[in-house]
């Protein structure tokens, strides 16, 4: 996992982890990295303090070090990133698990049924399912209140 410092479009500054750097580039680039504060999906990697080696070790002792084992103890910092990693991970299970099971999965006709619901014309429930950026920008724009929600599509279909 890999912590980056972001920055929207629009100026405001989060933190988000990926899997990796190509996890990023990928999301980045097909608008999946939002902005909290405005929802903003034009999202760059905002400058970050380089990671400086220690003084006195040579470049080669480095390379040549083993890599560290599963068993190799970690410093302060990457158990605590790692702590982090997995409180956010079982929250965002948590918000999952509590939205399949109190509302309704509507599929690729979640921005239709969205409509629907907000304008009267079936019953007001909450839903969940696929929207491509395009269909939740729109509905955005109505004023019809919908969220994002970290996680991607179901696996038991």
């Amino acid at each position: 996992m890999i912590l980056y410092e972001l920055r929207c479009a629009n100026g405001h500054k989060f933190e988000a982890w990926f899997r990796d750097s190509n996890t990023y580039d990928s999301q980045a680039k097909s608008g999946e990295v939002e902005c909290p504060s405005c929802s903003d999906t034009v999202i760059e990697k905002a400058p970050m303090a380089p990671r400086l080696s220690r003084v006195g070790v040579e470049k080669s002792a480095i390379a040549d070090a083993p890599a560290p084992s599963i068993d190799t103890p970690k410093s302060p910092a990457e158990n605590r990133a790692r702590e982090v990693a997995k409180e956010i991970l079982t929250a965002m299970k948590k918000v999952h698990d509590h939205v399949e099971e109190n509302c309704d999965y509507v599929g690729d006709n979640f921005a239709d049924e969205a409509r629907a619901i907000h304008y009267g014309e079936t019953e007001e429930r909450g839903i969940y399912g696929e929207a491509t950026s395009d269909e939740a920008k729109e509905l955005e724009e109505e004023d019809i209140p919908v969220r994002r929600l970290p996680f991607g599509p179901r696996r038991d279909s």
